[in-house]
Formats: C-alpha cells, structure tokens, sequence
C-alpha cells in the first residue's frame, strides 16, 4: 500500500472518498477568478474510460433508489443536538481515517488514531485543472461549482477562501482514466516528494475510491498545500458530491463517523452535499481561538463555549 510520510514531516495523509457503506471569494474577488479552460481538443473516448463511467452511473441509480445522495441538508427527520454535534467534531477532527504509514487503507473500525487539529491559517486559494480528455461543458460546469462552494465555505468559515487562476495552493485535478500523463506530470510538480510507488497507486485508484486530498503542511502552522483528484467520469451529482467533501476535507474535517448525522462526514452515502450540520462542524473548525496542533483537552473548553454561541440546546 502506500506510504506516505507523516505530518510532522510536511505531507498529511489521503483523505479519500471510497463508496459510501460501502478525501477568499468575497475578500479577494478582484484578484481571483476562476481557472480558465484551455481550448479543447476533440478526442476520442477510451473503453476504459467508457466503462468507468458506466459503472459510476450505474452506482447513482443504485443509490438514489435506496433514497440515499439526498441533497436537501438535512431536516426534520436528522434533527441533532449540541451534545451530538460536539461528539461528531471530535470523532472527525480529532481522529485519522486512515492508519499512519498505511497508505490508503482505512483504519479498522472504532481503532482511528487520534490526532491533534488540523486547518488553515493561510488563505486558501483553489485552483481546477483539467486533463486533456474533459470535455468543455463538464469544464464549465465545474468552475461554476467551485466558486459557488468556495464562496459558501468562506461565509461559512469566514475564513479568506477563493478560486484564482494563479498561484494557487489547493489545486483541484479533474481527469479521467486517459489522463494518466497529464496526471503525472501534475503530482510530480505539486507534490515532488511523494515515492515513486505513491504516484503509481495515485495514477491507479481502485474503482472503490471515488476522489481524495492529500494535504501538505506543518503541525504546528496548518496545512500549506492540498492536491485533489477526482474522476472526470462521474456523473454531474457525483462529481459535486467529491467537490463538497473533499474540500472540506482538505479544510481540516479529516475523518468520517457513523454518527454524524446529516453530514456527508459518514461512510452511508445517505448525504450527497454539505448539510448544516457539516456547516456547524466548519464553524468550530475555524474559530480563531483554535490553533493547528491543539489536541482535544485543550480544544473542548473553545468548543463548547462556540457551540454555545451559534446553536441553540436542544
């Protein structure tokens, strides 16, 4: 499996979305805007790709019928408390989904290794790339979500988050399966110290693992650099759906929980999109008053004074 060196040493861990039950536009909207497709070349589709795509769409019917990638939020049959909430912050910021040095492979259940918090205290400035194989429109399409989420993550936060077209330092990949050169190219740019055996898994996910974020930072000062990929063969929901968790992820929201309810933060697939529980997760995430490399004792006071602040008991 892969290795990937630790924290402490500048690279976090994949966060990595696999099937579920089965990873500053306000501030700096005149300096940031979204990334510009370059012209596209018309080129054939390959059956690999063809085939990946039809299993992913066939994988969204399943799961739709089952009632599951709602969109909605939540409502009045996913009602939480303050108490829930505070136990799902912990359970997602406070411990890894995947065991240290164990690549992609997920922790065994109930062992997550706890860790200390994880964020930003740079701006985050969000950059999408395209493989030559994306076709126009699904281009279109994605700039427009990504600077409509990012500005949802910024009011969220009210932490400095925008798209730009420069100088970014969480580079959003799209590409499919025909990709794989441009794919190389990129992650031997952006993250050059990754093993040779991690770009090969990277360039090879199991159909299993839907997207991921790798994130590049410093224990103690936060994340510096993230890298997402997602397949350019998903549908148009489940493309948003990787776009949704990853950058959260990518902000700081590190593990899944069975508990967390609404939340696309659990391994059921029931939610497709940010919820508002997701909402109240990224709001505690970045109080000021909490710092990269704060562990939990320390973190619960801020947390529930905060919690006090922006939701009602009930």
């Amino acid at each position: 499996m892969i290795q990937l060196p630790s924290y402490d040493r500048g690279v976090v861990w994949p966060l990595a979305m696999r099937f579920r039950s089965t990873v500053l536009v306000c501030c700096l909207a005149l300096l940031w805007a979204c990334t510009p497709a370059p012209p596209e070349t018309p080129r054939a589709v390959s059956a690999k790709s063809e085939k990946i795509a039809r299993f992913y769409a066939r994988m969204q019917d399943r799961q739709i019928a089952r009632g599951l990638l709602r969109q909605d939020g939540g409502g009045p049959d996913t009602v939480f408390t303050q108490s829930q909430l505070l136990q799902n912050f912990r359970d997602i910021a406070f411990q890894d989904e995947y065991s240290a040095g164990l690549g992609l492979t997920p922790a065994s259940p109930g062992a997550a290794p706890a860790v200390a918090l994880r964020k930003w205290t740079n701006p985050v400035r969000i950059t999408v790339e395209y493989g030559p194989s994306v076709p126009q429109k699904t281009r279109a399409a994605m700039d427009g979500e990504t600077v409509a989420y990012a500005a949802r993550l910024h009011r969220i936060t009210n932490h400095p988050i925008g798209v730009t077209r420069f100088m970014g330092n969480f580079h959003i990949l799209l590409t499919s399966a025909d990709d794989r050169d441009f794919l190389s190219a990129r992650l031997a740019q952006l993250a050059p110290g990754l093993s040779r055996k991690t770009q090969e898994q990277l360039l090879d996910l199991p159909l299993d693992i839907r997207c991921l974020v790798m994130g590049f930072g410093e224990r103690k000062t936060g994340y510096r650099q993230a890298v997402a990929i997602i397949r350019a063969e998903h549908t148009d929901l489940m493309r948003r759906a990787c776009l949704h968790e990853e950058l959260a992820q990518g902000l700081g929201l590190v593990n899944d929980s069975p508990r967390a309810r609404p939340s696309i933060f659990n391994d059921d697939d029931e939610f497709a999109l940010l919820t508002t529980h997701d909402e109240y997760l990224l709001k505690l995430l970045y109080d000021p008053r909490l710092r990269p490399g704060m562990h939990q004792a320390e973190a619960l006071p801020i947390l529930r004074d905060r919690l006090s602040q922006i939701m009602p008991d009930g």
